[in-house]
């Protein structure tokens, strides 16, 4: 019964193609934006992840708070208490550098950049993986005797030096006042996707990495640490102790202590992304209603038209039911093959888009099948009243009908 139900549906969508593609229209246009929504907030939720994977997922921060009426010099961090917080959270941290960074301009002969360099120290490489393709990483006697050594993008360099080959080349920098002749000792490779040099900038400002003892000089204080914690451990118990410890040695408060860590931001920003794909997903989703209402007119405009071809399957035994069934089975497929449609229309659109903007597009099957199915309801829920209403034509009365 079920397979002549469905042949005869197929008969009727094939006998009117126009009105049956334009009936799915607003099907196709819900299930697609819904895909489409979906699909592509669960993307930007994966980029992101893939944004702090770059950044380091256990990175965090610890300072005392800046905004403190009170904050004195004796607030900022001294290599001696950096030592300190790195032997007393050994056994929890894989990593541990003061947070500095500043900005130049090297010169080599007529040539001059602006460059933005990270200060590191000599293990950087162990939590944040470096690709040197010339020459080497920053090593133990460079951070301990803050030697003017540096290690740059390969970008930045070839633009400076004019060359590729540039390990072992010197360039004038002037750092906190002081000028000074820095060497080459590497170059690393920087690679990235057009959406993350779109997110986390490309400008003409190069990178670069410098001891980081060399930018505390030449007071030594420095206003936070970076660190990165070892992979499981437990952030928010590492957040407690530490600002206990550092409230401690500053004598302050732990409510006067930041602590703030990658993974923390990267929760409030999945947080966000995930409600709004859900709101404008469900705002998407309304257009489905438009279109169930508008398989509902087509349905009501189909029995006016079948009312003689119901009289005669009455007439001939077919009962109520029978009916009923019949015209709830075309809606559903009509519903379904405008469903079917929309993930094509959704996905292809989501494809093309990352291809070309070079990401990895998120299309979660379940997603999918929850469209088909979602679809299908509203066919069956918004073809229930014309199959009723066919349902319960009088046979007589619709053999009269002209």
């Amino acid at each position: 019964m079920l397979f002549e139900n469905m042949t005869m549906a197929f008969q009727a969508i094939k006998t009117n193609k126009m009105r049956s593609f334009l009936t799915m229209l607003g099907i196709i246009i819900g299930i697609g934006s819904v895909i489409s929504i979906v699909s592509i907030g669960d993307s930007m939720r994966a980029l992101f992840a893939d944004l702090y994977k770059e950044v380091g997922i256990t990175r965090a921060l610890v300072y005392v708070n800046w905004y403190v009426d009170d904050y004195r010099q004796t607030d900022n961090f001294t290599l001696d208490e950096l030592e300190q917080v790195k032997t007393v959270f050994s056994d929890r941290l894989d990593y541990i550098d003061s947070s500095a960074y500043v900005d130049a301009e090297p010169i080599y002969k007529r040539n001059k950049l602006k460059y933005s360099f990270q200060g590191i120290d000599y293990n950087y490489g162990d939590v944040m993986p470096v690709n040197i393709v010339a020459g080497r990483m920053l090593n133990e006697s460079d951070v301990k005797g803050r030697k003017h050594n540096v290690v740059l993008e390969e970008g930045g360099a070839s633009e400076l030096f004019g060359t590729q080959d540039v390990v072992g080349k010197s360039m004038r920098m002037t750092v906190y006042g002081e000028t000074s002749q820095y060497t080459v000792v590497g170059v690393y490779r920087k690679e990235q996707s057009p959406f993350q040099a779109m997110m986390m900038g490309s400008g003409d400002t190069k990178e670069g990495f410098l001891p980081y003892t060399l930018l505390t000089w030449p007071n030594d204080y420095f206003g936070q640490l970076n660190f990165f914690a070892k992979p499981d451990t437990d952030m928010e118990g590492l957040s407690r102790d530490m600002r206990q410890y550092i409230a401690k040695i500053k004598g302050r408060t732990p409510d006067e202590i930041t602590f703030y860590s990658a993974k923390e931001e990267m929760g409030s920003w999945d947080s966000i992304l995930g409600g709004l794909s859900v709101a404008v997903g469900g705002i998407a989703a309304i257009s489905l209603i438009v279109g169930g209402i508008g398989i509902m007119n087509i349905m009501l405009v189909s029995v006016t038209e079948r009312t003689r071809e119901i009289g005669i399957r009455k007439a001939l035994g077919a009962t109520t039911g029978d009916v009923l069934i019949q015209f709830l089975t075309e809606s559903a497929i009509l519903s379904a093959y405008g469903g079917i449609i929309g993930i094509i229309l959704g996905t292809g659109i989501v494809s093309l888009g990352g291809l070309a903007l070079g990401i990895q597009v998120v299309i979660k099957p379940g997603v999918v099948i929850l469209a088909v199915s979602f679809s299908a309801m509203v066919g069956i829920f918004f073809g229930l009243y014309p199959a009723s209403r066919a349902a319960k034509a009088d046979p007589i009365e619709a053999l009269r009908y002209e």
